[in-house]
Formats: structure tokens, C-alpha cells, sequence
């Protein structure tokens, strides 16, 4: 089963950006009449039937649209130092959308390599996981900011954790999470947290959390976080639903 995202769908009829019809006209080969489904990344999944076909557009007519497919009873936010390897940091994205998370922070540490990002090759990198994985939700890729203003500006939801690697009291995510809940988790750069990061995120009530025994690459943490919080709420999911 094919999934195709189409930033803003507004009617019953739709014509598909130059790239979704390239791939379901020349690499698929699709025919009109056959169906496809399309997500808008924003939770809606909508059934479509092939109308025309012509040298660049595909265009479909809507048979059904499904609000919130699959939606989590959970909202994650990662908060975690990019990587200096930049492709590090994309395998973060793009295994942490097909996993499951709801929101990714970069974040401009003490001991950060890196402190540029480029949002559109991310943005692209995520499409494709959301595709890949049949998600209908695009995660929120939020403009890179310092450790500490990311601290005084957002409004956080839910439990708020720190990972770090720091000899203080620390329980690991799968002692401390509590199912169903929100979650805010921060995951620092290889150098780790500086003592004064970590009282300040303790000023804010967050919780220090182990991600396990071994020592964990940035980008590892990242996803081994999503993963831990994806199997902590693990229900039955159903399949993608497919056209009569």
C-alpha cells in the first residue's frame, strides 16, 4: 500500500503536486480508476480514486476521509543538540517519524557541534519516513534554539525528563514514564550536559532519566527515547486501510 502527502487539500477533486505525480505515472505506472490514499500530515488520511492522468499532473477524485488516523493517546517531544555529522542528525528525523514522535527541537548546547541545520533537506527526509512508515501525521521540526531560552520559552505538557549521563540520581524511562502521558524528553550532545544545564533543567522540574547501561550516540538516544515511549503505550494498531 502507496501513501502520498499533499501539503493542503482543499476539495473533492485535487490535482497532485508535479513529484507525487511523477512517481504514481512513471514509476508505479498506476492507471485512472485505480485508488491511492493521501495524507495532508496533519492527521487525516483521505481515500482517492485516479480521475486523469496527463504528462505532468495526476488527479483524483475523494472517496472517503479519515480524521486522525491512528492518532497516539500520547504527545512526544524531543528536545536533542544536533550532531556535527549532519547525516546523523537526518537518520535521527527520519527513524524517529517512522517510530512515532510529535514534535523535534534542535537545541544549542554548551558542549554542541553543531548550530546550523538544513530545515528543507529535514523536512524532505521526514515526508518520506511519513510515507515510508503510513503515518499520517508529520512531525513539528521547530527552528534550532539555546538550551536555556528553549527552557524559559515553550509551554511544556506532561512529564519532562532529561537524559543525560551525569552521576546523579536517574531512573530509567521505562521505571519513571507514565503511559498515556505527554512527554517532554531533552538529550544533550556527545560531550553531554554542563553541571549548570542540568540544575537549571532541574529548576524546571525536570527528571533525570537513563536511556540504559551503554553510552549512547546522540542520535541513538534520540531514537532509543522514541522507541522506549512508543513501546511503554503499545496497543493494537489497526492495518491501513485498504479500498473494496
Amino acid at each position: 500500500m502507496n501513501l502520498f502527502y499533499v501539503e493542503d487539500i482543499p476539495g473533492d477533486i485535487l490535482d497532485l503536486p508535479e513529484t507525487e505525480s511523477y512517481h504514481i505515472s512513471r514509476v508505479l505506472r498506476l492507471k485512472p480508476g485505480e485508488k491511492i490514499n493521501l495524507t495532508d500530515g496533519k492527521g487525516n488520511l483521505f481515500l482517492t480514486t485516479i480521475e486523469r492522468i496527463d504528462k505532468k499532473y495526476v488527479s483524483v477524485i475523494m472517496d472517503e476521509c479519515i480524521r486522525e488516523y491512528e492518532k497516539r493517546n500520547y504527545y512526544l517531544h524531543i528536545a536533542i543538540a544536533p550532531t556535527k555529522n549532519l547525516e546523523r542528525f537526518e537518520w535521527f528525523a527520519e527513524k524517529a517519524t517512522e517510530i512515532g514522535v510529535d514534535e523535534i527541537t534542535p537545541l544549542v548546547t554548551e558542549h554542541s557541534e553543531r548550530r546550523k541545520l538544513r530545515y528543507d533537506r529535514i523536512e524532505k527526509i521526514m515526508i518520506a519516513a511519513m510515507k515510508q512508515s503510513l503515518k499520517a501525521y508529520k512531525p513539528q521540526l521547530n527552528p534550532i534554539i539555546k538550551f536555556g531560552q528553549f527552557l524559559e520559552n515553550f509551554n511544556f505538557t506532561g512529564e519532562k525528563y532529561i537524559a543525560t549521563c551525569m552521576d546523579t540520581p536517574r531512573l530509567g524511562i521505562d521505571q519513571i514514564y507514565t503511559k498515556g502521558k505527554d512527554a517532554t524528553v531533552i538529550i544533550g550532545p556527545e560531550g553531554d550536559f554542563s553541571p549548570e544545564e542540568l540544575k537549571i533543567a532541574f529548576s524546571k522540574d525536570f527528571q533525570a532519566i537513563s536511556l540504559g547501561n551503554s553510552r549512547l550516540r546522540t542520535e541513538t538516544a534520540g531514537v532509543v527515547t522514541c522507541y522506549a515511549v512508543h513501546l511503554l503505550n503499545l496497543t493494537t494498531k489497526p492495518i491501513l486501510k485498504k479500498h473494496a
